[in-house]
């Protein structure tokens, strides 16, 4: 039993270090989003961080329309990259958990 249980610990702590090893390389994932027309784009990367904007110039005249324009294409990006993100670290975090009876964490 106690082997069973070191074994699965061990097993345990692999995953970890594995998502932590996907958390890292997805630091240099890369997420584009634009907005419709392409006057404002966004790289991102599947961490979340910011990694360019881009602005027309057409944008600069109107401020208002501008901030609408970053909220609107920072969502998208933000929802792409977290998208990635989860799929990513579920992957592995569900290829190296022991299988616990009844412990059905990632369907």
């Amino acid at each position: 039993m106690f082997g069973d249980l070191m074994g699965m610990m061990g097993k345990i702590k692999e995953t970890q270090e594995k998502v932590e090893a996907t958390k890292q390389r997805l630091d240099s994932v890369y997420i584009d989003e634009q907005s419709q027309d392409g006057l404002l784009k966004i790289s991102i990367t599947a961490n979340r961080t910011i990694k360019s904007i881009v602005v027309d110039d057409a944008l600069l005249a109107d401020k208002e329309q501008l901030e609408d324009y970053l909220i609107l294409t920072l969502n998208k990006a933000i929802i792409q990259a977290t998208k990635v993100h989860e799929s990513e670290v579920a992957a592995v975090a569900k290829e190296g958990m022991p299988n616990i009876p009844g412990m059905d964490l990632f369907k």
